[in-house]
């Protein structure tokens, strides 16, 4: 698993361990194999998050976090050399008042969103009922793993 960041971006190394196990914890649950596995993270800002959203999703409004996968398709993934699942794109003023609002740390709430937009890389989503259902589970799984459960 290959975990690239903005350049200048930086995040702890407990920080991206954490993130490269979650990917990895996703990816075997989907038996997609991590070790060619690719994906992009960005950290932004509030305007940025908008404008990105605005401009890709048709959504005026700042978002938490921000997914663009590279595959429609699972089965379109190449059998051979690297698998670029897409970008993660996060924003960190979100991020810092969710923490607070739910009452926990900001690392958690980025592991968090982080899980989630992986979850959408990898063909998830939560616009219906049992979409969401599926995908709220999965995350709670993946969380559970890395034991930062609820």
């Amino acid at each position: 698993m290959t975990i690239y960041f903005e350049e200048g971006q930086v995040v702890s190394d407990e920080m991206r361990a954490t993130m490269e196990k979650a990917a990895e914890r996703c990816l075997e649950l989907e038996q997609i194999p991590e070790d060619r596995a690719e994906i992009s993270v960005t950290f932004v800002d509030a305007e940025e998050i908008r404008t990105l959203n605005r401009d890709y999703r048709e959504n005026d409004k700042v978002t938490d976090v921000l997914s663009f996968p590279q595959f429609d398709d699972l089965n379109e993934l190449p059998e051979v050399g690297e698998i670029c699942l897409g970008d993660v794109v996060i924003c960190k003023e979100r991020a810092e008042e969710q923490a607070e609002e739910f009452g926990h740390s900001f690392e958690r709430e980025i592991i968090y969103l982080f899980t989630h937009s992986i979850l959408h890389l990898l063909g998830y989503d939560h616009m219906e009922e049992d979409e969401k259902k599926e995908m709220r589970a999965r995350e709670e799984e993946v969380m559970t793993y890395l034991g930062i459960g609820r």
